[in-house]
């Protein structure tokens, strides 16, 4: 299946112009699709959010770095330093194309301003730490980005884009439809019938028979009263009383805990439990 990758190109603009034509040329010959949002000058905040939404859905980033540091936000770093720190921060395979000799820039290519020299230098030192190639002509340029981008795609591939139309096998859209069909109709009758082979199994209003072995503290008579009972309830009162513990993936003890509390109230209305004593129960199963 024919797949294509998007890939950021990550430059300043106006000193560029020749080298980043030579790029786009070398990314569509891969049949690549090149993304950049330095094209816009005019960088703000909002802006800001719209270029990282794009750097997110390309699956590689590129930065080219000359003489120029280029526009800074309102922090103090640069939109382009910025997008290569956040490429890195969300794991995006990235390179660094430098100038092999800056310096030799003619002068309207180059950073006037000290702090500026110094943001680019200091820039170049730490992309320098990472995958970076150098070059010196846009042609030169053109040819290392070729090759280095197709290591790339080896080293780390990415899940590229492909057509909508190649991504629909029509037989297999036809199976899958009628598979959900199917569920569809198994669904609607697991509502009124509920699943097969279940028929058997009691239902929510069948009445089940608890045991329980009980010690009663008669406080007033100051006696003790131990036995066995039983209690019946319908599954729909027993789930109703043992699904908290349920819920909260209580252990088997609290679950035998709620259902002697119905016992207990269910016997105290019988007299079988005084108001006015303690009660220790336990569920025999």
């Amino acid at each position: 299946m024919d797949k294509r990758f998007q890939v950021f190109v990550s430059s300043t603009y106006e000193d560029l112009q020749a080298e980043r034509q030579e790029v786009m040329q070398a990314l569509l010959e891969l049949d690549c699709i090149p993304a950049g949002m330095e094209l816009f000058p005019a960088a703000n905040e909002t802006q800001w959010n719209f270029i990282k939404g794009v750097i997110a859905d390309c699956d590689y980033y590129i930065v080219i770095i000359a003489g120029r540091y280029g526009s800074l936000s309102a922090s103090g770093i640069g939109y382009t330093e910025m997008e290569y720190g956040y490429a890195e921060e969300i794991g995006k395979p990235t390179i660094a194309f430098l100038h092999r000799t800056p310096e030799k820039l003619p002068a309207d290519k180059t950073e006037r301003r000290p702090e500026n020299q110094q943001l680019l230098h200091n820039f170049r030192e730490y992309v320098q730490k990472k995958l970076c190639k150098s070059w010196s002509s846009p042609q030169e340029l053109g040819s290392v980005v070729s090759r280095s981008l197709v290591q790339l795609m080896k080293s780390s591939p990415a899940v590229g884009w492909i057509r909508a139309t190649d991504a629909q096998d029509p037989a297999e859209t036809v199976r899958l439809r009628a598979r959900i069909e199917e569920l569809e109709t198994e669904l609607g009758a697991f509502a009124s019938t509920g699943p097969k082979q279940t028929e058997a199994l009691a239902q929510g209003g069948d009445n089940y028979t608890l045991n329980f072995s009980f010690s009663i503290w008669n406080a007033q008579f100051k006696t003790t009263r131990e036995g066995n009972e039983s209690l019946t309830l319908t599954w729909d009162e027993i789930m109703t009383a043992s699904l908290p513990p349920f819920i909260q993936e209580g252990p088997e003890r609290a679950i035998a805990d709620q259902l002697a509390e119905v016992f207990q109230r269910s016997k105290r209305q019988n007299c079988l439990v005084p108001h006015r004593g303690e009660c220790t129960l336990r569920y025999r199963p």
